[in-house]
């Protein structure tokens, strides 16, 4: 049985996250599964059923900040890597996703090959 990588996006615009489901097929990743949720509370509810190879979040979001998802997974073990894809973005942002365990921090707007550049080194070692 092959099993399929899974890529999870969160992100409170239901656009953004068409246009970034989109950009993952474009980048090469068309047989990824691809699940989403609207902010990290709900991720964490889709994390319990899930096991995404890479997640790829919104800084700021309702209910639960994609930072405030992040800490609370690295604080239970997940290694999961972790992208950020946000129009906010700051060296002092960088600086705390990087201390809070981030893999990258994209700027939004972005286009495919930035993104494929953020994707390749993580999934093409993905089990």
């Amino acid at each position: 049985m092959i099993r399929t990588m899974q890529i999870m996006i969160i992100d409170d615009s239901p656009v953004m996250r068409k246009i970034i489901r989109k950009s993952i097929l474009q980048s090469g990743y068309g047989d990824a599964d691809i699940v989403e949720a609207a902010d990290g509370l709900q991720a964490l509810d889709v994390l319990e059923v899930s096991n995404p190879a890479l997640i790829l979040s919104d800084w700021n979001m309702p209910e639960m900040t994609g930072l405030e998802l992040l800490c609370k997974l690295r604080k239970t073990g997940n290694v999961t890597p972790f992208g950020f894809i946000t129009t906010e973005f700051t060296e002092q942002m960088r600086t705390l996703a990087d201390n809070s365990g981030a893999t990258f921090l994209l700027s939004k707007p972005f286009n495919v090959v930035q993104l494929k550049a953020m994707l390749d080194p993580l999934l093409k070692a993905a089990p």
